[in-house]
């Protein structure tokens, strides 16, 4: 029996990785163990922990925060505070491998520990790019630390092999959100309102709008430009959720909920629970924003999405994204276009993430993965031209 440690920091890898948490703990080759941390027990960023306990999953041990600033002080922190405590919990679980999605600082603290303690870590979604974001050379620098690599895309794989990776320990097995769509029941349009509290518009916009961190001092001229190309759309919902755990994600809070109290049109939601959120996916007329959902979530639901600036810049995209520059005039034009019935009957939902069977697929190799000597790594070399 193998023991399995998994490690989810936030609501969105939570998301990710909770049916094929489901799917482990059902299988009798895997013992498996849960650590919680990062911003799920945070009231600011709705205190998720709840939406794990929701999902009758056990929470082995928690890495609780004591108290999170918009800062970078706070941030490094938080991640010395984060390695330290995935170091003494892996200690005493002793798991024969460790498995990690992302790009997130917090899942890089993790990884050091867990090389600290020669714990093997396989790694999901590896090899992608989002220039716009320093999340980009965490995920990166994540890749380096692991040992067994599930990725999404073959052009992802090719780029593990340049990162030095042995091609023998980097898997193909598409992108999880086709799986975990499919496991839902939806809520019916009419229920969602209700828990919601809200009524839907001829067109309903989901907007999720996260710092670009690789930029200093560009987050409150980015939202207010956003928020103020949007009022045009008077006969629209814009229903917005919470930033990511980043810097300056408290600018952007701040924007949106005051727009709330002065605009009828206008919402924000901490978070809304994965059934809530897909749900309102089905119903919306498109996504706007700069967040990995709109490119890794929105195509299989049939709806377009207009992908904001430079934070998902490098990823691939499906030919149902509208790259679009935070100015207001792109901005309200892409909109335009959008509420155009005609429009959205010839856009192309391709699906570079592939369809569902990734869990499988993962389940499969982690059965027949031997771990002996998988810790210790060999750079492959490529033939430079």
């Amino acid at each position: 029996m193998k023991k399995i440690c998994l490690i989810t920091t936030t609501r969105a890898d939570f998301g990710i990785i909770k049916n094929l948490i489901h799917k482990l703990k059902e299988n009798k080759k895997f013992k498996i163990k849960i650590i919680a941390g990062g911003s799920h027990f945070l009231k600011s960023f709705g205190k998720t922990i709840s939406e794990i306990k929701k999902e009758r999953i056990k929470i082995d041990h928690s890495i609780k925060l004591k108290a999170f600033k918009d800062d970078a002080k706070t941030i490094a922190k938080a991640f010395a505070e984060t390695t330290y405590s995935t170091c003494l919990i892996l200690k005493k679980i002793s798991p024969d491998i460790l498995i990690v999605v992302g790009d997130r600082y917090e899942i890089l603290a993790s990884v050091v520990a867990a090389n600290f303690l020669r714990i093997p870590i396989a790694h999901l979604y590896g090899g992608e790019i989002t220039e716009g974001s320093m999340d980009d050379s965490f995920r990166h620098s994540i890749t380096k630390l692991s040992h067994v690599h599930f990725v999404a895309n073959k052009v992802y794989r090719q780029r593990l092999i340049q990162l030095g990776e042995s091609s023998k320990n980097i898997h193909v097995v598409g992108g999880l959100a086709a799986d975990n769509i499919s496991c839902l029941n939806f809520l019916s349009k009419k229920d969602l309102e209700k828990k919601l509290k809200l009524k839907f518009k001829k067109n309903n916009y989901v907007v999720n709008f996260h710092p670009e961190t690789s930029k200093k001092n560009s987050t409150r001229v980015q939202i207010d430009t956003i928020l103020k190309a949007l009022q045009n759309f008077k006969n629209s919902n814009f229903i917005f959720t919470s930033p990511g755990f980043d810097l300056e994600n408290n600018i952007i809070s701040k924007r949106i909920k005051k727009l709330t109290r002065e605009k009828k049109n206008i919402f924000f939601f901490k978070s809304l629970g994965q059934l809530k959120y897909f749900s309102l996916l089905k119903y919306s007329t498109g996504m706007i924003g700069n967040s990995s959902s709109g490119i890794l979530e929105m195509p299989y639901f049939k709806k377009p999405s207009i992908n904001l600036g430079t934070r998902q810049k490098g990823r691939l995209k499906s030919k149902s994204i509208i790259n679009c520059s935070i100015e207001i005039g792109s901005i309200r034009k892409a909109l335009t276009k959008l509420e155009n019935k005609k429009n959205l009957k010839k856009i192309n939902y391709s699906l570079p993430y592939g369809r569902s069977g990734a869990i499988k697929k993962i389940i499969k190799i982690l059965e027949n993965i031997k771990l002996n000597n998988l810790f210790i790594k060999k750079f492959q070399d490529k033939k430079l031209i």
